[in-house]
């Protein structure tokens, strides 16, 4: 019986060593991806496709807003069987596999692309699994668990970015600090549950509210911040007030528990005398926003020239 029975499990340890094998063989290298090591867009993924381009300008394949990237700095080809190659379109910085200057270069799985000053790019090939994984790191890593917005940590790395792409092409730039109005009193009324779904629909009416090139984050606790690319700080402020009238007129949580909700906000737009780096334009507007609250919160106050001086 002894015997009969390590024979079964010798042949159904051998079968499924066979399936494995099998399984492994059959299974292609995947699609090629690119997945962004550092720079201003870290963690996203992209799929390789023939002939994509990367460079800062807006008509690439995939932009890349870093000051070392040249308009169009690399270009990928795809090639029999999935091969790939990636050359350099003239950039003026030049392009590194594997830290070797090149100019042009077949790609292996692992390989890492610099391009510019901050960003590094790997290459890799993936199946849907993998790239499902990616994606979940990736929103992991930098959005908020609760609202699905970007974290404060992206928000802080986009708008130094933000700002040296106002700087150079010489567009406004706003940002606009929104708190909710008492939200303490809401969390000791309805219990932190409820509070949690008022954040989590506030926030969706927040992403739904603004244009899709606007950037919404939670900044920290019922602190949010909006992100205007082009606006200046009049428009800025229109598009704050208007958001304050919506929240204002809007139940976050349905009947029978139906809470109404107001928010402050402050506004602060570059450019400005006083706005050099990134956390000069988050105290201009966070100046603002304590001063909107100051004078009994549901308002919207911009920074003012004397502010901070």
């Amino acid at each position: 019986m002894a015997d009969n029975y390590d024979d079964e499990m010798d042949a159904e340890q051998t079968a499924a060593v066979d399936y494995t094998t099998e399984a492994i063989a059959g299974h292609d290298q995947g699609r090629a991806y690119l997945i962004v090591l550092s720079g201003p867009r870290i963690g996203e993924m992209l799929e390789v496709t023939n002939g994509l381009t990367i460079g800062r300008a807006s008509e690439a394949g995939f932009p890349v807003d870093d000051e070392g990237v040249s308009r169009i700095h690399i270009r990928l080809n795809v090639g029999g069987g999935g091969s790939v190659s990636v050359t350099d379109m003239g950039s003026r910085n030049g392009m590194y596999v594997n830290g070797l200057r090149v100019e042009v270069s077949d790609l292996h799985d692992g390989d890492k692309i610099l391009i510019g000053t901050t960003t590094i790019l790997k290459f890799s090939y993936a199946d849907k699994i993998d790239e499902a994984y990616q994606q979940q790191m990736y929103n992991s890593a930098l959005r908020d668990s609760l609202t699905g917005l970007y974290n404060r940590r992206y928000f802080l790395d986009q708008l130094e970015a933000e700002l040296s792409y106002a700087r150079r092409h010489q567009t406004p730039l706003s940002l606009v600090m929104i708190d909710i109005d008492h939200f303490k009193t809401i969390n000791d009324s309805y219990g932190h549950p409820i509070g949690d779904r008022v954040l989590a629909a506030f926030a969706r009416l927040l992403r739904d509210a603004v244009r899709t090139e606007d950037l919404t984050a939670r900044y920290g606790g019922e602190e949010f911040v909006l992100v205007c690319r082009g606006l200046p700080q009049s428009i800025a402020e229109m598009v704050a007030d208007r958001l304050r009238l919506m929240v204002e007129s809007t139940p976050l949580v349905p009947a029978p528990q139906e809470i109404k909700i107001t928010i402050s906000a402050g506004v602060a737009s570059a450019p400005h005398p006083r706005i050099a780096a990134p956390q000069d334009l988050i105290k201009a507007a966070d100046d603002a926003l304590y001063e909107a609250k100051r004078l009994g919160r549901n308002r919207v106050c911009v920074a003012s020239m004397e502010q901070g001086e």
